[in-house]
């Protein structure tokens, strides 16, 4: 249509000023239609003329036949190369040749271990709990002279977050150290308070996907669930990955105890005893 046009107007200028381009737009799409009339107003291939850096097809076929005979990956496969050949290629190359091959492999679709809860969909209390720990050694929030103080005066490291979806009531306990037999220490230091207060709902622990409460393997997670939360009328729960909302409360509820407890008060804290209501691994 703008080849035509030039022809009805016979001026570059013209046509592109009422096609709205420039004239060298315009002098480009001409000399085409001159050059090979319609078949030089199709689209060219975008290559390069000349590639100094592309791979020899040598090399490419020596690539697609070690993954057809071992099925290695990228990794796997430049690491075989250059003891092999004396060849240092890339992963990022023996991606490429892949995926031109069609010999990429898919990424695995990851398996949903429970379903995620919303806190506002809940419509009884202690059906849900966002369960979170927390890092209190951060000089970011706190700064140097708290840290230190932590510090020096062995102070547990970690805090453990049972929120209520419903009435955000907490439950809070202290560690010096972040691992799993901990983590379910405070399983059952929670779950058996509701219980001899009479709370006789199913409690759906949703925690991160931290190895303080199983990780991420499925048969662990399920191991874990069936010998420890369901005797206690505990159901194990996992947040999607990256979705933050789904923990919104406790997550907002560490940046309170920032606010409202570390920052002010914890320089007069000198003892675990005195200061921080139960540490779960303190040697009694």
């Amino acid at each position: 249509m703008l080849v035509e046009t030039y022809l009805k107007t016979g001026s570059i200028k013209k046509t592109a000023y009422l096609w709205h381009t420039s004239r060298n737009v315009v002098r480009k799409w001409v000399k085409r239609y001159r050059e090979k009339k319609e078949v030089g107003l199709k689209d060219l291939s975008r290559s390069p003329i000349v590639s100094p850096r592309k791979v020899a097809r040598e090399l490419e076929e020596k690539v697609i036949e070690i993954r057809k005979h071992t099925n290695y990956g990228r990794r796997r496969i430049a690491y075989f190369l250059f003891p092999e050949e004396g060849l240092t290629i890339p992963e990022s190359t023996i991606r490429n040749i892949l995926r031109r091959s069609n010999l990429s492999r898919k990424n695995k679709v990851r398996k949903i271990f429970y379903p995620a809860v919303w806190a506002y969909d809940q419509e009884r209390p202690f059906q849900l709990a966002q369960v979170d720990t927390k890092d209190i050694y951060d000089k970011v929030t706190l700064g140097t002279e708290i840290c230190t103080h932590l510090w020096r005066n062995k102070l547990p490291r970690y805090q453990w977050t049972f929120c209520e979806g419903k009435t955000r009531l907490r439950f809070l306990a202290y560690s010096h150290k972040l691992h799993q037999t901990n983590g379910l220490a405070f399983v059952v230091l929670v779950m058996s308070w509701l219980r001899g207060w009479g709370i006789k709902e199913e409690v759906f622990w949703q925690e991160d996907w931290g190895q303080e409460f199983g990780g991420d393997n499925l048969k662990k997670l399920g191991e874990l669930n069936e010998r420890y939360y369901k005797p206690l009328r505990g159901r194990l729960g996992r947040a999607p990955k990256g979705r933050k909302g789904y923990q919104g409360r406790v997550e907002r509820s560490h940046k309170t105890d920032d606010e409202e407890f570390y920052l002010p008060y914890l320089l007069t804290v000198n003892n675990e005893r005195w200061g921080l209501p139960l540490c779960l691994d303190r040697k009694q």
